[in-house]
């Protein structure tokens, strides 16, 4: 927020113009370099490598910040020059990075190689010993942090991160709950950073802040063993019962307020059917469903849940917020990079049935 001051001294009138940050939204976690060989070649087949940044709670904060949300992203970065140009990044598209700790010894890294059709991609890590897994309680001043925010949002890569990340996590939760902020958690188990019953025993009590779950079927059976009898994620094959099933149990068993799930069926890796779920503990609602052709997967359950977020800050009623997600992180399945780089026009113009792809002149 920009503010103009007037102040009077010898007589003659000056402005103090200076910036202050007052954000809706505060999201926390780990921004990361991310490496990708051009186009769909393989790493073995790479000469140079493309750069971009990301990180599930970054790729939320920017995707809100498009969306005119005052958004603030936290986390920790190394002082030198890479974590500068991560933090430069994140302005640039109007982020609030003035509560971001500097310190560590190195900016995390990941390795994308983009699959095609039959083939998957592949995602190698290189983040051990990073800023944020090195970070300490004392890094962050949750109540500095948290003043005027309206929402906290955090995935379950987070707390994966490290003991003393996981402790942070829980702090920013009892925080946030104390001061009645809206608090949302994205699932999203990754096994190449824990187990299945390291995840559950974590994320366990962190639920017990959480007023709005989302996740994929995958998420729900790999860290609370919540499965869907009928559904074969590998096979494609969905069966919208068993999705309403995994909706309610979750909520049921961590009293959510609200429960949303990502509906993919997976043809290739080229080609998806995306859609949504999402439950309010006495109401179902769907999105319609979109034949998506990938550019690049990787963000699209973080502009989901960007999405969702959005929506219900400014009180869409239950189908009108689904919709709005499910379409927003359609869009961003066809753009490079982590971030999601659409507007709330070009979200609604999806909405209102424009998905012919043509030219606009």
């Amino acid at each position: 927020m920009l503010q103009k001051t007037l102040k009077k001294k010898n007589d003659k009138f000056f402005f103090t113009l200076y910036t202050v940050f007052m954000a809706q939204v505060v999201t926390f976690g780990e921004i990361m370099l991310r490496l990708s060989p051009e186009g769909f070649k393989r790493f073995t087949q790479a000469e140079k490598f493309d750069v971009v940044y990301g990180g599930a709670e970054a790729n939320v904060a920017v995707s809100l910040s498009n969306f005119g949300i005052d958004t603030a992203f936290v986390t920790k970065l190394p002082s030198h020059n890479i974590g500068e140009a991560a933090l430069i990044e994140l302005r640039r598209y109007g982020v609030d990075v003035s509560h971001i700790a500097r310190g560590g010894e190195r900016l995390g890294i990941y390795f994308l190689e983009k699959g095609a059709s039959q083939r998957p991609s592949l995602v190698i890590y290189d983040r051990s010993g990073s800023a944020i897994q090195a970070a300490k309680a004392c890094d962050f001043d949750w109540d500095k942090i948290f003043e005027d925010c309206k929402w906290f949002h955090f995935t379950g890569i987070t707390p994966a991160l490290s003991k003393d990340v996981a402790d942070i996590c829980m702090e920013a939760c009892k925080h946030a709950h104390d001061k009645g902020i809206t608090i949302s958690c994205d699932l999203n188990y990754r096994k190449k950073l824990w187990t299945r019953e390291v995840a559950c025993n974590t994320m366990t009590p962190l639920m017990e802040y959480v007023d709005f779950c989302i996740a994929n079927e995958e998420d729900a059976q790999n860290v609370f063993g919540i499965s869907s009898p009928k559904t074969d994620v590998n096979a494609g094959r969905l069966d919208r019962r068993d999705y309403e099933y995994i909706a309610e149990e979750l909520a049921r068993r961590f009293r959510f307020r609200n429960v949303a799930i990502a509906l993919r069926t997976s043809i290739n890796a080229s080609d998806n059917k995306w859609a949504g779920l999402l439950y309010n503990g006495t109401k179902f609602v769907y999105s319609r469903e979109y034949d998506i052709h990938i550019v690049d997967r990787v963000g699209g359950g973080d502009s989901f849940a960007a999405g969702l977020i959005y929506s219900f800050l400014n009180n869409f009623d239950l189908q009108k917020i689904i919709d709005f997600a499910v379409s927003a992180s359609c869009l961003k399945h066809s753009i490079e990079g982590d971030f999601n780089q659409v507007s709330v026009k070009e979200v609604e113009s999806l909405m209102a049935g424009n998905s012919s792809g043509r030219i606009k002149r």
